[in-house]
């Protein structure tokens, strides 16, 4: 199921598309950037959420990591 977006472009820029007509598919030309956008600002919003849950998480002294992992291989 599709639905219908309708936006105002300038005249101008009307003219020029209309010019192209035969040579640009537009409706797939703005369909493919559309997606590419939303993609986009949605990988931007989850990395967005994703900082802000990571701020929320204290800060682990420096070494923690490797002490862990030292602490895990001598105990087996």
């Amino acid at each position: 199921m599709s639905e219908v977006l309708s936006i105002r472009v300038p005249r101008e820029l009307k003219r020029r598309l209309e010019a192209l007509k035969g040579e640009v598919d537009w409706r797939s030309e703005i369909i493919r950037f559309l997606e590419e956008r939303v993609a986009y600002y949605e990988r931007l919003r989850a990395l967005r959420e994703l900082e802000e849950a990571l701020e929320s998480h204290p800060e682990l002294p420096r070494g923690t990591a490797a002490r862990l992992v030292r602490e895990d291989r001598d105990s087996r």
